[in-house]
């Protein structure tokens, strides 16, 4: 069985736009960018699902953002075996796309985008310069996996490194059948690459925002919707009818709260203005106590 070391995170930038798409009108620009991380990020988790299941020894790494050289590179997925380090780029594209050549290009409806194959290659590169650093010789494998099944490519030259969506399945039985037997040394090698993990992307770009314009009130978990009714003990939602406790609720939205405006005090006040005057104080006030760490600023008492 696989050795989870590291179960995969939304990044910070993701988390943001998500926010603010539910609380106020993105700019077609803002828009485009949470879209495609958003896709992005549940292609990648249908690929966890994928690698849980592996019934031999190795060890699963998801979601890394490295430095090298004053540079950043992502890596979605790292399966580490005996001999050899599989890296994974997981591609979410749907619908139809074509591949020209003279010169090669990727594109869709005629459109050219950026070829997955190139990136491929620049992140194993760099990974393999990483390993030499710290003086790991281990063979690596390199994949873009296409795991939307809607995705078509036509025209595609034959390349070892595209696992297709049909190619899928014997993609995994072939991860299944290698040999391997961890030891030590591949485990201080997972430990090293956690370490080497930068988390997100330094100063990326966030859209222009005010506390003033977002659209305050609770939202359902499951499917974002603001249509909720809120009683003593939990949350339903009138969309599709997801319960939450309303414990979770608060705790859910003071994390939003944190995440959009770190500069603000988390006051009871706070949350209860941010949850649309819907959940009782006397709730968010018990919450924060038995979650956060009670401060003091003169009469007034905030939340850390």
């Amino acid at each position: 069985m696989p050795t989870p070391k590291k179960s995969r995170q939304e990044t910070e930038e993701l988390l943001i736009l998500r926010a603010l798409n539910l609380r106020m009108k993105l700019s077609d620009k803002d828009r485009r960018k949470y879209y495609a991380l958003e896709k992005g990020y549940q292609g990648e988790v249908m690929f966890d699902v994928l690698t849980e299941g592996l019934k031999n020894n190795c060890i699963v790494l998801n979601g890394l953002l490295f430095k090298l050289k004053e540079k950043h590179f992502q890596i979605d997925t790292i399966i580490i075996f005996q001999k050899t380090i599989y890296l994974i780029d997981v591609k979410n594209f749907e619908g139809d796309y074509i591949y020209k050549s003279d010169p090669d290009r990727f594109c869709k409806n005629d459109t050219e985008i950026d070829d997955p194959i190139l990136q491929l290659f620049r992140s194993e590169s760099k990974l393999r310069q990483l390993l030499d650093e710290y003086r790991f010789n281990l063979m690596v494998e390199s994949y873009v996996v296409h795991i939307n099944p809607t995705f078509t490519l036509y025209n595609a030259p034959q390349n070892n490194h595209v696992i297709l969506p049909t190619q899928i399945n014997r993609f995994i039985r072939k991860l299944e059948n290698i040999p391997s037997n961890l030891n030590g040394g591949l485990e201080r090698l997972a430990d090293l690459l956690i370490s080497l993990d930068q988390g997100d992307y330094p100063n990326a770009p966030k859209p222009a925002y005010s506390y003033e314009e977002l659209k305050k009130g609770p939202y359902c978990s499951k499917c974002h919707s603001f249509s909720v009714s809120v009683g003593e003990r939990k949350m339903v939602c009138n969309t599709c009818g997801c319960e939450e406790r309303l414990e979770s609720v608060v705790r859910r939205f003071v994390r939003e709260l944190i995440l959009l405006f770190p500069e603000r005090q988390i006051t009871t006040s706070e949350v209860y203005e941010w949850c649309g005057c819907a959940v009782p104080r006397k709730t968010i006030g018990r919450v924060l106590k038995q979650n956060y760490k009670v401060m003091s600023s003169g009469k007034w008492t905030y939340y850390v």
